[in-house]
């Protein structure tokens, strides 16, 4: 039988909802050469019958993997998923999220050009609002990471890459909550040109539905985390690393300059120090 050219991951956690309109732009695409593969991060709502209503009525090559325990990280689940990929090229879909018809049509006809790794702009929408992204000024193709340093500019939903580069690099991290998508990509773009369209592919939904992003009111903490890790152990390499530093240490200072304001004077030195340290 012949191997699908692309995989496209969607892992899940309930939502079933979100999840089934997700699904179906992933069937509405006009390039049809992909498996599907749904990552259930044991959900406690049946997402396997949800499945079937739609597979019921169309055509598609899905698998459903349903995790043993639920874990509660991204990486995690995402990675179980690329394991029993079968596909080239790997892509991602958060299940809030949506894909227009020529998503993946256009990626493939620019990632075959000896290209590893494409991402695309986004539609930010909340409710039935669109979110403006006008303020983003952030380099997104070619060598982009001393951009990707600052915050994570590529989102999940928008990658299409070499299975071969996502499985180099070890994937996601399994052990971190949030930012797992800014570390992996820091670890890709050090040593990896990236491709991009300047076109909105991909609408990023937000609603009244939990999301990781906003569980903890802020996530600059975590990326600090993410970074500070990648450079102890010494992960980037010369001019790299010294852009590593430089950025850790104006990370730390200024969340050390809030931790000021909010009268956490321990948690502020600590950050002080690592921001020294990097100097």
């Amino acid at each position: 039988m012949k191997k699908p050219i692309i995989s496209i991951i969607i892992p899940v956690y309930n939502r079933s909802n979100l999840l089934r309109e997700a699904v179906k732009s992933v069937i509405y695409q006009n390039f049809r050469d992909f498996e599907l593969i749904i990552a259930d991060d044991c959900s406690e709502e049946n997402i396997k019958k949800t499945l079937e209503t739609i597979t019921q009525i169309e055509s598609i090559s899905l698998k459903y993997l349903k995790l043993q325990r639920h874990s509660g990280m991204p990486g995690f689940v995402r990675n179980s998923g690329c394991k029993i990929a079968e596909g080239s090229y790997i892509a991602f879909l958060d299940s809030d999220d949506l894909w227009l018809p020529d998503k993946l049509e256009k990626q493939v006809a620019l990632i075959t050009k000896n290209i590893s790794i494409c991402h695309t702009r986004e539609i930010w929408q909340r409710g039935d609002k669109v979110v403006s992204q006008s303020s983003q000024r952030h380099k997104r193709e070619g060598d982009i990471f001393e951009d990707s340093l600052i915050k994570c500019i590529i989102g999940p939903s928008t990658v299409i890459m070499e299975r071969g580069l996502f499985e180099k690099h070890g994937g996601f991290r399994e052990d971190i909550e949030i930012a797992e998508d800014y570390e992996l990509w820091l670890r890709i773009t050090e040593s990896t040109q990236v491709a991009y369209i300047d076109e909105p592919l991909v609408i990023k939904r937000a609603g009244d539905w939990e999301q990781l992003s906003e569980k903890y009111g802020q996530i600059e903490i975590f990326r600090i985390k993410a970074l500070k890790e990648l450079v102890e152990k010494s992960f980037f390499k010369s001019d790299k690393m010294n852009l590593a530093k430089k950025v850790l240490s104006e990370k730390c200072r200024i969340y050390a300059s809030g931790c000021r304001k909010r009268g956490k004077d321990s948690e502020a030195l600590f950050y002080e120090d690592i921001a020294a340290g990097m100097l």
